[in-house]
């Protein structure tokens, strides 16, 4: 450490000037003094709603230094931004709401005609997942709710297979954050998976929410990994940053995901409560980079 560190102090000197104007020239700042590249290990992505303050492109820059592959819940007219910086949109956003879903009959209709432009336009975009949600429950029992959900995701699930994207329905606490949300457990979604029974339909596991709901969280991914089609972090109690300020030790259940053999995104979607968001950023994905 010492050698390495001594010789990296030589270089830094000498290429000062050059690393500053390489930052400037970028639009964002250099990587932090002594900063590995990331292991490759896992895909990268962060969602762009919780920097809302910091414009697209600047999180862009962001994402290419940190290392990010993708910036996602985005809506089509965003995705020609990504692509000025070598950036994909790992999971579109959908623009559907998450309380009306699949689980109300009444809204399929809606939800069809929505999914039927937004499917062909993913794919033809290098999009690889849109994002669904199951809706509020709103006195549907789970298992009639598991019903129209099957019924509805049928009729697009063939556009999906035409086009070769995922449609992915998240997970959500119904405790805390989403009173009343139907895809609430991990054993309810795999059913639905089922039912379904195509490979392009599947779930957003959101490490925080299942947290809140179940808790077990190496054990559930393990065991249902090849329905978990995209993850989510965010740091529990609070969906602030994943260090030692929450309970969930992330270190070990991404290397839980990474043994499953998952080749997909992660996806950051926490909160950051420090001075500086991206530096909180980069040190999130840090911890999750096994």
């Amino acid at each position: 450490m010492k050698n390495r560190f001594s010789r990296r102090g030589v270089l830094g000197t000498m290429l000062a000037s050059g690393v500053a104007v390489a930052a400037f020239v970028r639009g964002g700042r250099a990587p932090a003094f002594g900063a590995e590249p990331l292991k490759g290990n896992i895909n990268h992505s962060v969602c762009r709603w919780c920097y809302g303050k910091i414009s697209l492109e600047d999180l862009c820059k962001a994402a290419k230094r940190i290392g990010l592959k993708s910036i996602e819940l985005l809506s089509p007219d965003e995705w020609p931004i990504l692509k000025e910086f070598g950036l994909t949109c790992a999971i579109a956003q959908s623009g559907t709401g998450l309380t009306k879903g699949f689980n109300n009959p009444a809204e399929h209709e809606r939800l069809i005609k929505a999914y039927e432009e937004l499917i062909p336009a993913a794919a033809k975009n290098g999009v690889p997942s849109v994002i669904c949600f199951s809706g509020n429950r709103n006195g549907i029992s789970d298992e009639e709710g598991l019903k129209n959900c099957a019924e509805g995701i049928k009729k697009i699930i063939g556009l999906c297979e035409k086009h070769k994207v995922n449609l992915v329905m998240e997970l959500l606490n119904s405790k805390v954050n989403h009173k009343g949300y139907q895809c609430d457990h991990t054993a309810w979604g795999v059913e639905l998976c089922k039912m379904v029974g195509s490979e392009r339909f599947g779930l957003l596991y959101d490490i925080y929410h299942m947290q809140i709901m179940e808790g077990d969280l190496i054990r559930t991914i393990k065991e249902n990994a090849q329905y978990l089609k995209h993850y989510h972090t965010g740091g529990n109690p609070g969906r602030h940053e994943i260090d030692e300020t929450q309970e969930i030790y992330y270190p070990a259940v991404m290397r839980a995901i990474v043994e499953t053999g998952y080749t997909g995104y992660v996806g950051q979607e926490f909160i950051p409560t420090g001075p500086d968001p991206l530096a909180s950023l980069e040190k999130c994905v840090r911890i999750c980079d096994v």
